[in-house]
């Protein structure tokens, strides 16, 4: 058995601590009416946050599991059970085709910067291709991560780095109600992307990157990359059983292989071709299928231009909104192709001999 390496872990906060990171929420004086309810309230939270109640409402997770008297998030139960049926319906030959247009930008009017993004404009042009050949369209809007109230993407724990097996799917980190690591949207968005026949992300370049937002979203979904469906064969999260299961041999499952992905980013002075390189390299990894070399854009929207202007810069770029059209009509040709088994990888049926 490989050694479960152990030390780094910080101790649990003293009383007072706990109590300050509890009130940050309610700084507003006009809780002060109600703070002998938030005390008692309180003394609750403490408590579990001191017993480690990750998960206060269980069941046995049943037939099916390695161990079916396992007691499992209710949490985690629902979510898996919308993903399976979300897989269910994606395989139908009687679905429509559903493309799932994904916002990466953090910007919207609603919040600071008080102006829409660039981002999302591109994405309205996409979508209206899509929808004018009958496509169902769905839209995952991250900027609401920062403008809508209680709206979260918690950050990726790496339990994959211990062992795969450990790196539940859909994730089982969270919800995590002792450290109040609550309001994950995440197991709404497994659900989005398994639903979905064909993906198109667009993002804007933040530092040469991936916005925050949407690197959040994708360090998340690593465990739609070789996730283990069964968490009762770890019994939860036990590192020791998940580095035993792992070398006994895994299949790394790909559980969104075979959707069709296009990619649209921009930027103002550098980095969109490395990233679009990033952005693909990372679906192609998950088994994804590229729409082709025109739904893979990089481009500069007001190169070098003052950012004030840089909504007039895109009005004037007509050659970038017909782009994205264009990834938008080569996504619709993927999926259908891909539907009617014309369209998979080429090497699709090769086995890697470095698995992972």
């Amino acid at each position: 058995m490989t050694e479960v390496r152990k030390g780094q872990a910080p101790a649990t906060l003293e009383r007072a601590d706990f109590h300050e990171r509890f009130m940050d929420s309610y700084h507003d004086p006009a809780f002060r009416a109600e703070s002998q309810a938030l005390a008692r309230i309180e003394l609750i939270a403490w408590d579990a946050y001191q017993r480690g109640r990750k998960a206060p409402i269980t069941r046995k997770a049943g037939p099916g599991y390695a161990d079916p008297d396992y007691e499992l998030s209710v949490d985690w139960l629902e979510a898996k059970d919308r993903i399976e049926r979300a897989q269910t319906i994606w395989g139908s030959s009687a679905t429509p085709s559903r493309v799932l247009l994904i916002n990466g930008s953090p910007r919207n009017d609603g919040t600071c910067p008080g102006e829409m993004s660039k981002t999302y404009r591109l994405l309205e042009i996409a979508r209206k291709v899509i929808e004018s050949q009958g496509l169902h369209v769905d839209v995952l809007d991250l900027s609401l991560l920062t403008s809508e109230y209680g709206r979260h993407i918690h950050p990726c724990k790496a339990c994959v780095s211990t062992a795969m097996p450990l790196c539940h799917w859909p994730c089982s980190c969270y919800p995590n109600h002792s450290l109040r690591q609550t309001g994950d949207w995440m197991n709404e968005i497994y659900e989005r992307w398994v639903a979905a026949h064909g993906v198109i992300l667009f993002t804007p370049t933040h530092w040469y990157q991936a916005t925050s937002a949407l690197k959040l979203m994708i360090d998340r979904l690593v465990c739609a990359d070789g996730g283990n469906p069964d968490p009762t064969s770890t019994h939860g999260k036990k590192p020791e059983e998940a580095k035993a299961l792992e070398l006994q041999g895994w299949n790394y499952p790909q559980h969104l292989k075979g959707r069709a992905y296009g990619v649209v980013v921009h930027g103002d002075v550098a980095g969109v071709e490395g990233l679009r390189r990033i952005l693909c390299d990372w679906l192609d990894w998950m088994g994804l299928v590229d729409a082709g070399s025109k739904a893979r854009l990089d481009r500069y929207i007001g190169y070098y231009e003052p950012y004030a202007t840089s909504h007039e810069a895109l009005d004037a770029d007509s050659d970038l909104q017909e782009e994205t059209r264009n990834v938008a009509r080569a996504l619709v040709r993927a999926v259908a192709e891909l539907r009617a088994g014309l369209g998979d990888r080429p090497d699709s049926s090769l086995t890697s001999p470095r698995p992972k």
